[in-house]
């Protein structure tokens, strides 16, 4: 198997089993390497392993059998059922980004200080500069962590710190997903422009349409159709 580059990377992963399933070098009845070999092999770590193959099994392609290892069910290609699992956890995450951000984009208008603007300032210019999925979801993160920080709610500060890493590999598999969309430069723009002015209902509503062009996208593939609320 080809050794996967990026270290973090579950789909990475997750492609390189697949590849072995749909070439038949592993056929139906037949037990996989072990997850060791599987880690020496590819080159990532075992939790990356662990998680890619546990995500096999629950689709059904890979079977773990106690005391025996785990064993090819389907060579099926899983991808389309993984696209599908994956928006749907993305629509739970940017659901709760939502909730976090238009208050505290409200109460950073009210309370930010000079600093504040510089380093959002700052941040928002790394956003707009990011190239890779990767740079992307780090750079967004690192702002919107700065407009929380700015709200001056410790609670909701440490809340975020939690989130943020979930958060950013969501933006990273956003931005990969070429059906979905999300707040582009403008309305970051926007949210920045209101915290500035001080005006906190427009910088809660600037808040609210960053996010819901991810949302509406993620619900038009789901056939759901609707809008964020």
């Amino acid at each position: 198997m080809r050794v996967v580059r990026r270290r973090s990377s579950v789909d990475e992963v997750i492609a390189a089993l697949n590849e072995q399933l749909a070439n038949g070098t592993w056929a139906p009845g037949e037990r996989i390497p072990t997850e060791q070999e599987l880690v020496a092999e590819l080159g990532v770590s075992r939790a990356v392993v662990r998680e890619a193959v546990r995500a096999l099994v629950q689709l059904g392609c890979l079977e773990a059998r106690q005391g025996a290892g785990t064993f090819v069910v389907s060579a099926a290609d899983p991808s389309p059922m993984l696209r599908q699992l994956r928006r749907a956890e993305l629509r739970d995450v940017f659901e709760v980004q939502l909730a976090h951000d238009v208050q505290a984009a409200r109460r950073a208008a009210q309370l930010r200080d000079d600093a504040d603007d510089e380093r959002l300032r700052a941040l928002l210019d790394r956003r707009d500069r990011a190239a890779s999925p990767e740079e992307f979801g780090a750079a967004d993160v690192a702002f919107h962590s700065a407009v929380v920080d700015a709200a001056r709610n410790p609670l909701l500060t440490e809340m975020y710190r939690y989130f943020s890493e979930r958060l950013r590999e969501s933006l990273v598999a956003l931005r990969a997903d070429s059906a979905l969309q999300e707040g582009g430069p403008q309305a970051h723009h926007a949210l920045f422009e209101a915290i500035a002015a001080r005006d906190a209902e427009a910088a809660a509503a600037a808040a609210h349409a960053v996010i819901e062009p991810c949302l509406t996208s993620l619900r038009d593939v789901a056939g759901e159709g609707g809008t964020a609320s």
